[in-house]
């Protein structure tokens, strides 16, 4: 039987959660104090997915680069895969937090959405 141990990420108290897996199955999980704990353990080990963050670049604003990310957590292994096609993506300004800068990013059904508001730069002297 194969024994895995987390840290919980659901809260401050960070619960060492063990996890003991017999053919890739959940047979134990314990540690986590609460229900958060033990929902976030199993999908970790099942299906784990992260909120990416990153920059783009931007053109015509006050700013050359805006901060973006996931509008929801994508599969792990497609972080490489949504990075990848941010690579040759430019806003252009202004630039709203919130504004979608990418639809389905890597065919995750994930939207990239900008986190700072950038200002259009207007007649430059």
């Amino acid at each position: 039987m194969e024994s895995k141990t987390l840290t919980c990420i659901c809260c401050p108290v960070g619960c060492q959660i063990t996890i003991k897996l017999e053919e890739n199955k959940i047979k134990s999980l314990t540690g986590n104090t609460c229900q958060r704990g033990g929902a976030y353990a199993r999908r970790e080990i099942t299906s784990p997915e992260r909120i990416v963050t990153t920059t783009v670049r931007v053109t015509g604003g006050d700013a050359k680069m805006v901060p973006v990310k996931t509008k929801d957590p994508i599969p792990k292994d497609k972080i490489f895969d949504c990075i990848q096609s941010l690579r040759n993506v430019t806003a252009t300004a202004p630039v709203h937090v919130g504004d979608v800068i990418l639809q389905n990013a890597a065919e995750t059904g994930v939207d990239i959405t900008a986190t700072k508001n950038v200002a259009a730069v207007t007649g430059v002297s």
